[in-house]
């Protein structure tokens, strides 16, 4: 089943490798490079649906992913939106700050197109279900 899916990351490279990988599983995909063009298309109209999962890069210009999660999280109708974050960095920290931020799930990058696949399609899944 198609969905919609956001790919926020400054890595112009990374993002037409999971836009690319997650068109041919037949989701639609939209890219940005940070988050807050990302909102602008949200708020001016420019994207009229709200995406079933957001892939946050951490380190992205102007606010970083964390800032970003948060605050979609605060408001009503994009808690329900499954954000998983990734990044370059792997430690406990980074990991908890993202869960605290109201991330589900945590990709470390190199990323693997099986995992990648796997995380996007256990988080549509479940919310699917629930």
């Amino acid at each position: 089943m198609s969905k919609f899916i956001l790919v926020i990351d400054d890595s112009l490279t990374v993002r037409k490798i999971i836009e690319v990988t997650l068109q041919r599983e037949g989701h639609r995909v939209i890219g940005f490079p940070d988050g807050i063009e990302d909102l602008r298309a949200f708020t001016s109209g420019q994207i009229k649906s709200l995406p079933d999962l957001i892939l946050l890069d951490i380190e992205l210009p102007k606010a970083s992913g964390y800032e970003i999660a948060r605050y979609l999280k605060t408001r009503p109708d994009w808690a329900k939106v499954v954000i998983v974050m990734i990044s370059r960095h792997n430690g406990v920290i980074d990991r908890l700050r993202a869960r605290l931020a109201g991330a589900q799930a945590y990709l470390t990058k190199p990323i693997t197109t099986d995992l990648l696949l796997e995380t996007i399609n256990r988080h549509l899944n479940s919310t699917a279900i629930g």
